[in-house]
């Protein structure tokens, strides 16, 4: 389907086919927009491994702590590839309070990253690398851009575009207007998005998820 199709889908399911509407395209198409996105955390649905600006990261000697891409939500793979070196060393993604048992000096220690601590929007490498090169991510992320023109489709596959409406339909009954309120029906349709693209991790969960990884010392061969 693409964005015409689902506006389409949204004025039939809400029962307003008849001009003039009770929401425009622009707010449709906002809200379609969100569904995508929402779909894409909720369900894991895009994963990236190749687009170099979102899975390369430059290192520099010295610098422990770089910026994530805005659109990468959970990593799963990360690696250190030193300069002139044609293969990676895998990084653990870990958290602070494990970090500060299996490395205490981990701030302070230079060398080649093992360790990786995410945050919201950066990355802090342990030990401080001492030398150039690149650090290999992959992971799931937020669609690279919203739909806009009526042949724009969304980048999900196609089997969960349908259910995409649902959500547009819950935002459009929660708008506080005496003609289009009704919380009956915005809860129905945000539970059977729900139902389909499952519960919207919270962030303490999507912290717990990207630190799942042994926590004890891992071997490491320099």
């Amino acid at each position: 389907m693409n964005l015409k199709d689902l506006i389409s889908s949204f004025r039939v399911d809400a029962d307003d086919k008849v001009e003039p509407y009770f929401w425009t395209d622009e707010d449709v198409t906002r809200w379609l927009n969100e569904a995508v996105a929402e779909a894409a955390i909720r369900g894991r649905l895009i994963h990236e491994s190749s687009n170099a600006v979102m899975c390369c990261i430059a290192v520099i000697a010295g610098q422990s702590v770089y910026p994530i891409h805005s659109a990468m939500i959970e990593l799963d793979y990360v690696a250190f590839m030193p300069t002139g070196v044609n293969h990676g060393n895998p990084i653990y993604l870990t958290s602070q309070e494990n970090l500060n048992e299996v490395m205490p000096r981990w701030r302070t220690e230079t060398g080649d990253p093992r360790f990786a601590i995410q945050s919201d929007k950066t990355l802090r490498l342990a030990p401080t690398p001492v030398r150039t090169g690149v650090i290999a991510l992959e992971g799931y992320r937020l669609p690279k851009s919203d739909m806009a023109d009526p042949e724009d489709s969304p980048e999900i596959n196609a089997a969960h575009h349908r259910h995409l409406v649902q959500w547009a339909l819950a935002r459009a009954f929660k708008v506080p207007d005496t003609e289009v309120f009704d919380p009956n029906r915005a809860a129905i349709a945000e539970s059977e998005f729900t139902k389909y693209f499952g519960e919207r991790p919270d962030a303490d969960l999507r912290r717990q998820t990207r630190e799942d990884f042994p926590h004890h010392v891992l071997p490491f061969w320099p």
